[in-house]
């Protein structure tokens, strides 16, 4: 046990260096946009070319963390993403930029479904919950404190930021091959696998096929609120990249409480299923109110607070398909990856489209979205076989 938790320690050491990076360059984004005149639609297009090569690396990816070791893909992940970080800091054209993000996503489609099959690995079925609770707490604490460092950064240099990420990600990668160790395959996973259909056909089965499409949702709606955030609140604010990182990081240190201190609590008493409606609700409500609030502290509030919402909603996603997913946890954490970033390529080109029509447009389609989902979830029951587990 005490060897599983050194393990844990270090794959959440290791995913909380790469968001760090990862959330580093979110204040500098306007400063970027503004140096080589780019629109929204185009910083949208840019988000999504990252998410749409993550998409399609996500599938083989998910088959290459079974069939090569979880080890294996997290530390190639962490060094292609330090690269295209680096490339991303010397570049001076679009794209040049454009690489850099399809590098990045591939380096997604890597790092995800391997630490996810990784805890999914080290934990039991009583303490997965847990896990994966630290784990979105990890990559919300990197949230947290990386826009006050990219803020602080970009002061000295716009680029700095997308150095220094590069770095943290080539850290992240030397402590992996140094300190990792490839997990044993958890002997549960063979014990609660139940029959699938064959191939990529298995995410149309009844107990995979919604979980997918709550994934696709709320992936549509953060990524349609995380890309134009900063361009949002710039344009119609007026916020510097201090500001900025003020609202992230609050909103980064209130979802990281309820990960940690919260999570397993809510997961044991509500479930996973209607954790995730209530946490629904409440981000459809608030992105909806980010259009109608005007006063500096009423948006920081609502923006720290519907960051609640999004960071429950992951993890318990997460663990709900880790606990059914038996013998094949490469498989459904590479289909999480996948419709994590079909929703992560159509929000930011459709929120960067209605973005550049008005402001409040990219927040209205979000909003409709998120309460489609909250519908699907009234429809969405456990497997019988594993209620008879959980009961």
């Amino acid at each position: 046990m005490k060897k599983h938790n050194i393990a844990l320690t270090i794959v959440l050491v290791n995913i909380f260096i790469a968001f760090l990076g990862i959330s580093l360059v979110i204040p500098v984004v306007p400063t970027i946009m503004n140096e080589l005149h780019l629109s929204g639609s185009i910083v949208g297009n840019m988000v999504a070319a990252f998410a749409f090569i993550q998409l399609l690396a996500s599938p083989i990816a998910g088959r290459w963390v079974d069939k090569f070791g979880r080890k294996r893909m997290i530390v190639i992940g962490l060094i292609i993403f330090s690269f295209s970080e680096l490339l991303f800091g010397i570049g001076k054209t679009v794209s040049v930029l454009f690489i850099s993000r399809m590098l990045g996503g591939v380096s997604a489609a890597f790092i995800m479904p391997a630490v996810t099959a990784f805890i999914a690995d080290i934990t039991t079925l009583h303490t997965r919950s847990k896990a994966m609770g630290y784990m979105s707490a990890a990559i919300s604490t990197g949230f947290i404190i990386g826009p006050g460092i990219g803020g602080f950064l970009a002061e000295i240099h716009s680029r700095l930021p997308f150095f220094v990420a590069a770095g943290f990600a080539l850290v992240a990668a030397v402590l992996s091959v140094t300190l990792l160790h490839e997990p044993e395959r958890n002997p549960e996973h063979e014990e609660n696998s139940v029959g699938q259909k064959a191939g990529l056909k298995r995410i149309f089965a009844p107990m995979y096929f919604i979980s997918f499409m709550i994934i696709l949702i709320f992936s549509f709606g953060l990524s349609s609120f995380e890309s134009l955030f900063s361009l949002f609140v710039d344009h119609k604010f007026g916020f510097t990249p201090k500001d900025i990182a003020i609202a992230i990081t609050g909103g980064g240190i209130i979802g990281a409480f309820f990960q940690v201190v919260l999570f397993d609590r809510l997961t044991r008493r509500l479930g996973e299923i209607r954790l995730i409606r209530y946490s629904l609700i409440l981000s459809t409500i608030l992105v909806f109110v980010l259009t109608i609030v005007h006063q500096y502290i009423s948006v920081l509030l609502v923006t720290i607070t519907v960051f609640i919402g999004f960071d429950l909603m992951r993890p318990a996603v997460t663990t709900y398909l880790t606990r059914i997913a038996g013998k094949e946890q490469g498989f459904v954490a590479g289909m999480n990856s996948m419709f994590t970033s079909i929703g992560n390529v159509i929000g930011p080109i459709i929120g960067g489209l209605l973005f550049d029509i008005d402001l409040d447009y990219p927040f209205y389609f979000a909003t409709i979205v998120l309460a489609i989902g909250i519908g699907l979830t009234l429809a969405w029951k456990e497997p019988k076989s594993q209620e008879a587990e959980t009961m």
